[in-house]
């Protein structure tokens, strides 16, 4: 779907793909197909996948009715828990979070403590506020000096060492706003090893209690984004509006990937 070849299978199965073979898996949101369009650096990040999962239900429903082809939905969501439910999860240093805030950290270890997860604050890192080379308000110097890490948008030194130092085998990026799978594609390539990079965004959050709590039978008949939509609308309102763009691309690009509208 729009130039993304998207895993077959269920998220046991993707996840013990990427147990095995390690490398960098994304989840697209309906927004973010958008954003194929909108956003070089996003754009890069998302080739650079090693595995895809069609996490939208929007992007699933539209390829069913304009294309008449089946899609297999596997969210973030059913991800993230098939992940939690192996034994890999279970030993101690083998899962890293990289967390949105202070309070996404708290609710992350409250939530291993209850449930028998190893992980301790050692485990989480919370992301200083990334942006992308692309963006206006950026200083000239600081386009330079981020431009440097061959290429990539984001550059953040000390999580490297962090998990060169700590060789996580499954890292796992909630952060959120578009930014994880730019950072993951950064990761992948400046890390000496290969762990499994997981850019899921809020789904971490959804069983944590950072986010909204969702509840599975909502996921599978693909209300998560209401729920969400529902506590925060001023949040929500605009990206979730961006959305509505996705099927005209659909009906016009179908497997292709679509054209950038601006350039860097």
């Amino acid at each position: 779907m729009l130039g993304i070849d998207f895993f077959v299978g269920t998220a046991a199965e993707a996840i013990t793909h990427i147990s095995k073979y390690g490398g960098l898996i994304v989840a697209p949101a309906a927004p973010s197909f958008i954003a194929l369009q909108d956003d070089p650096d996003y754009r890069r990040a998302i080739a650079d996948a090693d595995l895809a999962i069609a996490d939208s239900g929007w992007a699933v429903l539209f390829w069913r009715l304009l294309r008449r082809e089946k899609l297999t939905r596997i969210s973030g969501l059913a991800l993230f828990k098939a992940l939690l439910e192996t034994a890999d999860a279970r030993i101690p240093g083998n899962l890293f979070w990289i967390l949105p805030s202070e309070k996404a950290k708290t609710k992350t270890l409250e939530f291993a403590r209850s449930s028998g997860y190893p992980t301790t604050a050692d485990d989480c890192y919370v992301a200083p506020k990334y942006f992308s080379c692309s963006h206006g308000s950026v200083s000239r110097e600081e386009r330079e000096r981020v431009s440097q890490k061959r290429g990539y948008s984001i550059a953040d030194d000390a999580l490297v060492a962090i998990l060169q130092s700590r060789k996580p085998k499954h890292i796992i990026i909630g952060i959120g706003g578009g930014m994880q799978d730019k950072l993951g594609s950064y990761l992948k390539h400046q890390l000496i090893y290969r762990p499994g990079i997981y850019c899921i965004g809020a789904a971490p959050g959804f069983v944590t209690g950072d986010q909204v709590v969702i509840p599975m039978w909502a996921d599978r008949i693909y209300l998560g984004w209401f729920l969400r939509l529902a506590r925060a609308p001023h949040h929500y309102t605009r990206r979730f509006s961006s959305a509505f763009r996705l099927p005209g691309m659909i009906w016009r690009y179908g497997s292709e990937l679509p054209p950038l509208k601006i350039t860097k």
